[in-house]
């Protein structure tokens, strides 16, 4: 009876293992509507030739003509084209290899403060979220620590925010998610807050993690000779969006949109 329990809890471990290696095995590249392929035939040069698949998902090949590879792997569609050949009577025993030139059918858009929003090609099947933000031109100065990925999953819609800070400093790849094609990056605005009075640079100023009272002070140059931190102000809206006037510690930490007021000293 031990040795059977024993043999059970094995052939779980295998189980979840194999179904591990199954989420972790990259996903190989299905062409798509815009895609540039090279046909190969062996020993067959009239036959070598560059098409782009059309909106159909269709190419056109001498002697074969018009046939679907959309939704094919490369393999897949190497395999469709030495079918139709032998069947056709034209070569005996085919050999076909077909290149990816161009990955156009499968697309990702990139939105918001980014260097160089657009839509970019998934160039391969296993790329991932900070690939593409790469591609992008990276966030822009303006750009939010929070970035936003939605798109479709099993049929279903997909959202999750993804804190690009916490990607790269804590080591956990998790959130660095395979995209697919359809998805869409939104990078939105960095928070701000803003500063006026006797401050050496009044503004709007980029809220910074875990940004303190102190430290806003500091960005907007600290207190002209005149300003005191006396009765200094922040204003601040609640939830309901009422807004509130907050005398602030010094250590306290600041929020988006907060506005910060340093008045003139009274001699």
């Amino acid at each position: 009876m031990q040795s059977l329990k024993k043999l059970l809890a094995l052939l779980a471990l295998c189980c979840l293992s194999l179904a591990a290696q199954a989420q972790q095995a990259p996903r190989e590249y299905l062409l798509g509507a815009g895609d540039v392929i090279r046909i190969n035939v062996f020993q067959n040069q009239d036959l070598t030739t560059e098409a782009r698949v059309s909106e159909g998902g269709n190419i056109t090949l001498p002697l074969v003509g018009t046939f679907k590879v959309g939704g094919l792997t490369s393999q897949g569609a190497e395999q469709k084209i030495a079918q139709l050949l032998k069947d056709g009577g034209f070569i005996l025993k085919p050999q076909v290899t077909v290149l990816l030139l161009q990955a156009r059918g499968s697309q990702v858009a990139v939105l918001g403060q980014v260097n160089r929003p657009g839509r970019y090609p998934l160039e391969t099947a296993n790329m991932r979220f900070s690939d593409m933000l790469a591609t992008a031109g990276g966030v822009a100065q303006t750009g939010s620590d929070t970035v936003v990925l939605t798109g479709t999953r099993e049929g279903r819609y997909f959202r999750q925010e993804i804190d690009i800070t916490s990607l790269f400093t804590t080591g956990d790849g998790s959130s660095d998610i395979v995209l697919q094609s359809g998805d869409a990056i939104f990078v939105p605005r960095a928070p701000m807050f803003y500063i006026y009075g006797e401050v050496q640079r009044p503004g709007s100023f980029r809220v910074e993690r875990n940004m303190t009272v102190m430290q806003a002070l500091a960005t907007g140059g600290g207190m002209t000779q005149r300003g005191t931190l006396r009765g200094l102000q922040v204003h601040r809206r609640d939830a309901s969006g009422k807004q509130q006037i907050i005398q602030p510690k010094m250590d306290d930490i600041l929020q988006p949109d907060d506005v910060i007021y340093v008045r003139e000293a009274i001699f």
